[in-house]
């Protein structure tokens, strides 16, 4: 069997500008989704996809403007 590598990897959500009433652009602070967690994985194509399946529904359809960040351990 082979030996897994140790991965970190985060979700994060960065919401769109919005404009006031007096056409001033507006940028909400981005949030964390999924805190830096540790991972034992193949790859950090594995850890990707085992951290996007992680997402929650109510980002689903805001997907364009959530980020995944992965990095090996070191």
């Amino acid at each position: 069997m082979a030996k897994g590598k140790l991965f970190t990897y985060a979700v994060l959500f960065h919401p769109k500008p919005l404009r006031d009433a007096g056409g001033n652009d507006i940028t909400p602070k981005s949030e964390i989704v999924i805190a830096p967690t540790d991972t034992l994985a193949m790859d950090d194509k594995q850890v990707a996809m085992l951290a996007t399946r992680s997402i929650p529904r109510e980002y689903e359809d805001k997907l364009d403007c959530v980020e995944v960040l992965v990095r090996p351990f070191s």
